[in-house]
């Protein structure tokens, strides 16, 4: 479960190709750097193959962790290359979570 007062940045992109092999390792590797960073507590991505829409959510423990991750060169570099030809268009929200809670079958 997300601790409340977190932070979560949720990312939402529109690809302007799906045949993209550098996207999808740059993608992963990302996903890989992100964890590797102090603050990082989860994140979850998803992306429809028709419309090329995706959301990513990652969370982290504060907010200067949240800016700290901005600026990881290797992450510059891959918003770089995004906004330069990998999408179409992109939003960028970050909220403070408030509350959280989960449920399902057991």
């Amino acid at each position: 479960m997300i601790e409340p007062a977190s932070i979560a940045v949720i990312f939402t992109s529109t690809l302007s190709s799906a045949d993209d092999p550098e996207y999808a390792s740059t993608a992963l590797r990302m996903e890989e750097l992100a964890r590797e960073q102090d603050g990082f507590i989860s994140v979850l991505s998803i992306r429809d193959p028709v419309t090329l829409q995706g959301v990513t959510v990652s969370y982290w423990r504060d907010e200067q962790a949240v800016l700290h991750w901005k600026q990881v060169l290797e992450h510059l570099a891959a918003q770089e290359r995004g906004r330069s030809g990998w999408y179409t268009e992109y939003s960028v929200v970050v909220a403070r979570v408030t509350r959280s809670y989960s449920g399902g079958q057991s």
